[in-house]
């Protein structure tokens, strides 16, 4: 049985662009396969998970 998906909000606190996307959890994280953003910050983000 796959992982159930959750809805992940991510934003960036450098230029606080916002990101929705849906990821699975795995061990304790949660995959999404997101790697920067638009800005090209890679590692300062606030990152809030919603069940879906």
């Amino acid at each position: 049985m796959s992982t159930p998906r959750i809805k992940v909000i991510i934003r960036c606190n450098r230029c606080g662009e916002k990101f929705t996307l849906r990821g699975r959890k795995d061990r304790g994280r949660v995959d999404t396969g997101f790697k920067q953003c638009l800005c090209s910050n890679d590692a300062d983000f606030e990152i809030e998970e919603e069940p879906t």
